[in-house]
């Protein structure tokens, strides 16, 4: 019987030690993802809400390293090498700390991913370190926030805001080089099966205002290349027309990319070689 009792105690005991309620986290762990320029960038990060408590010096401590959240320290992940506010920063995995004064932010990337928040933070482990100004808008976040902002071809702003403090740093990747060795490869060296690598070719030289010249030839290659006209492909040859000073001609093929986008039944391409049109003359 006393053998039987002690069993019935530890199952109840085991049982016990299992059962849990199950409550949303205070602070729940969010993904960001985005693509900035050909970088893939994912922050993973615990989101504390203020709850009524100061945030600005408080739940985010002045002059001292903090995790830039909650629980475990946030990491963030470039697919990528990239720059951080023009540092160079190669591609992989980084928890990132932050040091907050009223006007002033220090973002810092550390290559030790092991610690709980900013216990046994340690800046030998630093991989980079710059400053950036902390803004205090009258908009009130009640719970922490990263988010992406500000897209160009190769860049964008990372976010972080809590209550009435904000602060951000740049995030680019190379676009360029990888672009035009894509393009070398591809186009200049050989010669692609698939048209629309000539069309890609030629848009990247108009977008970065490159030989215009010679995305003109690319471009006529990508139409004679298809047996249907392809409105947004003469658009591009429009404009590439008009940027080499051949402003009848342009004229003439943003009128023939009109004919061809009604038809498609596409009225935003109507408007673009509208406003071309009306640009030239």
């Amino acid at each position: 019987m006393r053998r039987f009792k002690l069993t019935l105690v530890a199952l109840t005991l085991s049982v016990c030690a299992l059962a849990q309620i199950k409550m949303p986290p205070p602070s729940p762990t969010f993904e960001l993802k985005g693509t900035v320029g050909l970088a893939q960038v994912k922050v993973v990060y615990s989101r504390p809400s203020a709850k009524g408590r100061e945030v600005a010096g408080n739940l985010i401590p002045y002059n001292e390293v903090w995790r830039t959240g909650a629980n475990a320290s946030t990491k963030i992940t470039f697919s990528t090498d990239v720059k951080l506010n023009g540092n160079a920063v190669p591609a992989g995995e980084y928890a990132l700390y932050t040091m907050f004064t009223e006007e002033v932010a220090t973002i810092i990337l550390s290559k030790n991913l092991t610690w709980w928040g900013a216990l046994g933070y340690d800046a030998k482990d630093d991989l980079l370190r710059f400053e950036v100004p902390v803004k205090h808008p009258s908009s009130h976040y009640e719970t922490f926030t990263m988010s992406f902002s500000d897209f160009t071809m190769n860049s964008a702003n990372l976010n972080m805001k809590w209550e009435h403090t904000k602060a951000m740093f740049t995030i680019e990747s190379d676009v360029d080089a990888n672009v035009m060795a894509d393009i070398k490869a591809q186009v200049i060296d050989a010669t692609p099966s698939n048209p629309g690598v000539y069309f890609q070719a030629a848009g990247y030289y108009y977008e970065t205002e490159r030989d215009a010249k010679l995305a003109l030839e690319w471009v006529n290659k990508a139409i004679d290349a298809n047996e249907q006209k392809q409105y947004w492909v003469i658009h591009l040859k429009a404009k590439l027309l008009a940027r080499l000073g051949k402003k009848k001609d342009a004229i003439a093929t943003a009128k023939e990319s009109i004919a061809l986008a009604k038809t498609g039944g596409n009225p935003d391409y109507v408007r673009l070689n509208e406003k071309l049109i009306a640009d030239l003359k």
